[in-house]
């Protein structure tokens, strides 16, 4: 049985910090759908302390911010860009059309159509999180999305550079700097000054993944992407050092980050946590970081390989780092998990910010039933039929009308029948079966 070292804050607490998340967005989206671009300049002055007229940048705003950067910044970005719309390319060339004659002269096929526009949020209000551009305008791009609006809160009480560079390298169509509730509320819902969305994507904190729960169904989503998550199994090949930082790594997100240590050694467990100690008196985000992990961090030991497979799964996190004798076991047996990073050679950060794959993940425990955002997120799988022949009509109308009668509907079953009589010559009875 798995043995407890540290647990997070207390289930219950937690939903009573969910309820009143939800109260509050739901209080703010019903503003926005009543006032439009009023409520939004009123809850960006409130939250952000950002007031102007229009919060779409100029295109002498954004030559500016790019002007900011330096040529090795811009390059990064470039470098990091080409990362991800190379391995998007690639998703997007495994998606193929399908046509088939599955009977004679009856042809049925399937066809991908990208969504006509999306809302890509770029959280970025305690750090400017320029990677989450890369991830949802890239991939929308690859994926042939005509209209592409992108948002990003202020920074420091301006719009930050970085991520106004890296919407504009990523081709964003219309970019805002525009944060929080607000962004996302104005992006589904529309004002009088921002046309509404299909689809919104991208990460957020609490609030966002909030409204965005809230708003599915009047637009699409690409999943519940809330505060970063981080799920660490390590074996004695490794140290306490390397997993303390990877698991810091990422508890510096956020105070509500879960950071959570996964091992057969209950040796590497307790180095671990002393290691954490050590680092938290150098890291410079310790202050966010140390309280993610006393409220969220926790470190489990378990008895066997088998027994952190059943436990991973159970958690089932954002990200999944794997540090043991063979990382490989657990690719081949973990079914929950947003990303794993296989070897102590790679690391989340890797896949946040540069190697291609995409950093947004589902997130509280969304990995049980859906995957991360990819070019495939953007498409909308649709079918169609073809019939070719007048006898291949009247045959699948007949089956088609009997079937219709042993479910008791009427106007279905005339659909069929009156393409037996037309195509098959037949006298069906109004109403009655294609026998």
């Amino acid at each position: 049985m798995a043995k407890y070292l540290k647990r997070g804050r207390d289930a219950t607490l937690r939903a009573e910090d969910d309820h009143d998340v939800r109260v509050a967005v739901e209080a703010m989206l019903a503003d926005i759908e009543n006032r439009g671009d009023e409520a939004v300049r009123d809850l960006s002055v409130k939250f952000d302390k950002w007031d102007r007229a229009d919060y779409r940048l100029t295109d002498a705003e954004i030559k500016d911010c790019l002007a900011q950067l330096s040529q090795r910044n811009l390059d990064d970005i470039k470098f990091a860009q080409t990362q991800v719309r190379n391995f998007a390319e690639h998703q997007r060339n495994s998606m193929k059309d399908v046509e088939v004659e599955t009977l004679p002269g009856i042809v049925l096929g399937h066809k991908h159509i990208p969504v006509n526009s999306v809302g890509c949020y770029v959280p970025g209000g305690k750090y400017p999180l320029l990677a989450s551009a890369h991830m949802s305008v890239i991939t929308a791009k690859v994926a042939g999305v005509d209209r592409i609006v992108t948002c990003a809160p202020p920074y420091q009480g301006k719009p930050a550079p970085a991520i106004v560079a890296a919407q504009h390298l990523a081709g964003a169509d219309e970019i805002y700097c525009l944060g929080g509730i607000q962004a996302v509320g104005a992006m589904a819902i529309g004002t009088q000054s921002i046309a509404s969305v299909d689809m919104l994507v991208g990460p957020g904190n609490a609030y966002v993944a909030e409204a965005k729960r809230q708003l599915f169904g009047r637009v699409g989503i690409d999943l519940f992407a809330g505060p970063t998550e981080t799920l660490v199994i390590a074996d004695d090949t490794v140290d306490g050092e390397i997993c303390a930082t990877d698991l810091l790594g990422q508890a510096e997100h956020g105070p509500n980050s879960p950071a959570i240590l996964l091992t057969n050694s209950e040796k590497l467990a307790r180095d671990t946590m002393a290691e954490i100690e050590r680092l938290l008196q150098i890291l410079p985000t310790a202050a966010v970081a140390r309280k993610a992990w006393e409220d969220y961090g926790e470190v489990i030991v378990c008895s066997s390989e088998e027994e952190m497979v059943e436990v991973a799964d159970g958690i089932a996190s954002e990200h999944v780092q794997v540090m043991t004798r063979d990382p490989d076991y657990f690719l081949k047996h973990m079914t929950n998990y947003g990303a794993l990073f296989l070897g102590p050679r790679t690391n989340v950060a890797y896949g946040d910010k540069v190697i291609g794959t995409n950093h947004t993940l589902p997130t509280a425990k969304a990995a049980r039933y859906t995957g991360g955002l990819w070019v495939g997120k953007f498409m909308k799988t649709v079918t169609y039929q073809r019939v070719l022949t007048d006898e291949a009509s009247a045959m699948i109308g007949a089956y088609c009308s009997r079937l219709c009668l042993l479910e008791g509907f009427v106007g279905h079953a005339e659909q069929a029948n009156v393409r037996v009589r037309r195509y098959g010559g037949r006298n069906i009875p109004y109403g009655g079966p294609a026998e």
